[in-house]
Order: C-alpha cells, then sequence, then structure tokens
C-alpha cells in the first residue's frame, strides 16, 4: 500500500544533529519542508517550487527546511528512511549554507530529487554538484566535519524548525510562515487555493506588495 512520507514514526537509527538564517524582513517568506529520499518532495519541488521560484526569487526568501525526529541521544535526528536519508538531508543542507542562491541549491537539491533512491550515492552527489557548478569537496566537508559538526548542526537546527512550524508531511509548502500546500502519498491535499504555480506567485506577489 502507498505511503505518504509523514513524521510518524519509530526510527532506532540516529545521526548527530545546528539553525537556518531567519527570513529576511523585505522578502516574502517561502519555504518547503521535505525528506530528501521522498517521492513527494520530488514532485512537490518539481511541480510547484522551481517554477514559480522561476518567477518570484527575487521577491522571496526561499528556505528548504527537513522533517525527522529529534532524539535524546546526543542531540541526535532520526530520519524517516533511515540515515541514508539523513545523511542526504545534510548534503542538501550543505549546499544550500555554501550557496545560498537559489537557482543553485534548489537546482542540486531537484538534481537529488530525481533520483532520490540512489541517495546519498558518492557518484549521484558528484554529477549534481559538477551540473550545478558545486565544489564537491567542501561539500563534502561540512556533510562529514567531525570537528565542528556542521552538516549534523545544520540537520538538527532545521528538524527543530520544522518541528516548531507543526510540519509533519514531506512535502509541506509554507507561506509567509503559514502552511500553504501539502503535497503527500501521490496526491495535493490542504491547498485551499490550490496546487497551481500562477496562484503561488499571485498570492507571493500580493503578500509583497502589502495588498493580503
Amino acid at each position: 500500500m502507498a505511503y505518504g512520507c509523514y513524521r510518524g514514526w519509530t526510527q532506532p537509527r540516529v545521526v548527530d544533529i545546528l539553525p537556518l538564517q531567519p527570513a529576511g524582513d523585505y522578502l516574502v517568506p517561502l519555504e518547503a519542508h521535505i525528506m530528501s529520499k521522498c517521492p513527494d518532495a520530488r514532485d512537490c519541488l518539481e511541480q510547484l517550487i522551481l517554477p514559480a521560484m522561476e518567477q518570484v526569487a527575487d521577491l522571496v526568501n526561499f528556505t528548504l527546511s527537513f522533517i525527522g525526529t529529534p532524539t535524546e541521544h546526543n542531540d541526535g535526528v532520526a530520519c524517516m528512511h533511515g540515515p541514508a536519508e539523513c545523511l542526504g538531508n545534510i548534503i542538501e543542507l550543505c549546499a544550500q549554507k555554501l550557496y545560498p542562491d537559489p537557482k543553485t541549491f534548489l537546482g542540486f537539491t531537484m538534481c537529488m530529487s530525481k533520483d532520490y533512491p540512489q541517495i546519498p550515492q558518492r557518484s549521484l552527489i558528484e554529477d549534481c554538484a559538477l551540473e550545478h557548478a558545486i565544489d564537491f569537496e567542501a561539500l563534502n566537508k561540512c556533510a562529514s566535519d567531525d570537528l565542528d559538526g556542521t552538516g549534523a548542526s545544520l540537520l538538527r537546527d532545521s528538524v527543530k524548525r520544522s518541528a516548531e512550524a507543526g510540519v509533519t508531511m514531506s512535502c509541506t509548502v509554507r507561506l509567509d510562515e503559514k502552511i500553504y500546500c501539502i503535497r503527500d502519498d501521490g496526491e495535493w491535499k490542504s491547498c485551499p487555493k490550490g496546487a497551481g504555480v500562477d496562484t503561488l506567485v499571485d498570492e507571493v506577489k500580493k503578500l509583497r506588495s502589502g495588498s493580503v
């Protein structure tokens, strides 16, 4: 039976896990909460987020956040699809940290998501990094740096951010810090204004102009 990617599980494996930058004062907050190995995340990015961002990238502060379960052991995080997903989440967060332009980190994440079953294979990461002009060695250092725990800290804070927003489903899109639409189990749900790209673009423009 098909199932959506939601945070309602018990995961025994733990990956240690810090905060994303807050939304800017002059840009509309737009955020997608995902899991790296979730097909709904792929569909959400491909069908809604990327095409909308092509039109409103200069009007929004876009953040990619991740969903997991904080654990008491060693300030860790458990991921629905296992440790491989935790590592995939970290890699995509590192891309966002090192290359904050959404054209780069979002393009890289979409590239990874298209082959999500292969995450976090090195060949996939290298190919997507090359395609989007990302330094693989810098990405790898961020993800695996045991000295300051950069990647693990990014994941811990990102998961905390999603939890504090009350988000449990991948993919959940939030606009102006409110849930806008959810992609779950291959369907769009809880989207009062629909899941159309044009509608999202219009809503961003209204918020930007202060007409909402």
